[in-house]
């Protein structure tokens, strides 16, 4: 007597549940909400997270630890006067990167047309509140790092670039960033990201051909 065969299952397995946000990402919205809403303590975490990413993206733009300390702050106490306009249109490090990378430019433009002038610029108001600077400031990076004879052929190498073909490659490169996070920073499409980038590393390479030769 043969055995029955094995009875199917008629019925399709239920749908997998739409994935939800990320333990990080669901985690970030909420320190965002409640930095909206004024909890100084939300925006510190925010800080904190962020600030030595953006802190090492300064760097590698302007090659000084004291201008990109004093960036670092700046865009964070920028960011904090501008956070009720973050919709969540993006992830909020794109949007705290797109502040430092506007303000490392500008001051990347006014360093080389007027190199003497003091750059302490912190769009100083009435209204900034003295426990934001204070938080900051106590987040704030400050390294004696020194560097080895290859970083300092690097950073000179860097700088020969201009200041998008530099950009392009610290947050690819160095940061890893993706493509489309870039053009996000960037304000620009995809392929001109794959395109400065291309440009960039072959110019580095020509800069670098000599060292790398001996």
């Amino acid at each position: 007597m043969t055995e029955p065969a094995p009875r199917e299952d008629l019925d399709p397995p239920p749908a997998p549940s739409p994935p939800g946000p990320a333990p990080e990402d669901a985690d970030e919205f909420d320190l965002v909400r409640r930095a909206q809403a004024g909890n100084l303590e939300a925006y510190d975490r925010l800080v904190h997270r962020l600030q030595e990413r953006v802190y090492a993206t300064i760097y590698h733009m302007t090659a000084n630890h004291e201008d990109a300390s004093d960036l670092v702050q700046e865009t964070f106490i920028k960011g904090h006067q501008a956070l009720k306009s973050f919709k969540g249109d993006s992830s909020f490090y794109t949007w705290i990167y797109r502040i430092a990378v506007n303000k490392t430019i500008n001051f990347l433009k006014q360093r080389r047309n007027r190199p003497h002038l003091s750059l302490n610029d912190l769009e100083a108001n009435p209204e900034h509140d003295p426990d934001l600077v204070s938080l900051v400031s106590n987040n704030t990076p400050r390294r004696e790092v020194g560097l080895t004879e290859l970083q300092h052929v690097l950073n000179r190498a860097m700088l020969k670039l201009s200041e998008d073909h530099r950009l392009v490659v610290t947050l690819h490169d160095i940061q890893g960033l993706p493509h489309e996070d870039i053009a996000r920073i960037m304000d620009c499409n995809v392929g001109t990201v794959r395109s400065r980038l291309f440009y960039a590393r072959q110019q580095l390479q020509a800069y670098l051909a000599d060292y790398v030769k001996r």
